[in-house]
């Protein structure tokens, strides 16, 4: 089993939900962790909740390159290095086809794919230079498609495609790449308010021990990509 104790992990989308979720268990787990969002003042927000010294609050927006560039580099002045990334920002609009607006659709695929490409191409050599992981947060959408869910599909059937490609042209750096695509998870998206009728579905903390997992697995192992879904129905 891998040590996995003072390694740093860079989460995008880490205010709520599932990137706090998974915040909070790495650092349980012994881990550094620095957050982004859009918002300064709702990451500021989840690192006093968080309750460590050793969390990093980014004011980031994915979808703007240069602001993942900074990021690093707050990132690698705190900590001294950055081993894992976990690319979980992410937005949904849903709309027929039809219907769905530029604006719309040009917010997902901004955000949920280019922004995931953002962030490996600023994190990347550093995750050279560690033999870090990369991580991102897909969607049984990515798989699936529904209607109403065009744009949405689209952005995540981009992030399988292009973490599995990212993973071939990286693992000859020792760096690992997987993605992991969720089916119903308690969490904030959309607007939604997170409730004890959510009992039944995965939980951010769920996803933050997977995480955990695959961080410590056996370094000639790499599961690529991982569908997960509620163990059972509501």
């Amino acid at each position: 089993m891998q040590n996995i104790e003072n390694k740093v992990a860079y989460i995008t989308g880490g205010t709520k939900g599932i990137g706090f979720g998974i915040a909070r268990v790495l650092l349980e787990s012994g881990l550094k962790v620095a957050i982004s969002g859009r918002n300064i003042e709702d990451v500021e927000k989840a690192k006093a909740l968080l309750g460590s010294d050793n969390v990093l609050a980014i004011q980031s927006n994915v979808s703007n390159f240069e602001d993942e560039v900074k990021a690093v580099e707050q990132i690698v002045t705190k900590f001294g290095k950055l081993d894992v990334v976990i690319a979980n920002a992410g937005v949904g609009k849903f709309a027929p086809v039809d219907q769905l607006s530029l604006e719309d659709w040009n917010a997902m695929i901004d955000t949920n794919l280019t922004g995931v490409f953002h962030t490996l191409k600023a994190t990347v050599d550093q995750l050279k230079a560690h033999k870090g992981y990369y991580i991102s947060l897909a969607s049984l959408a990515g798989t699936n498609f529904f209607a109403n869910g065009a744009g949405y599909n689209a952005s995540k059937f981009g992030v399988v495609g292009f973490t599995q490609a990212a993973m071939l042209d990286l693992r000859a750096y020792d760096i690992k790449c997987t993605t992991i695509m969720p089916g119903s998870v308690t969490s904030h998206f959309n607007d939604h308010v997170p409730s004890e009728e959510d009992a039944w579905k995965i939980q951010p903390s769920d996803l933050g021990e997977m995480v955990v997992d695959l961080l410590q697995m056996n370094p000639n192992v790499l599961p690529s990509k991982i569908e997960v879904r509620p163990a059972r129905t509501k």
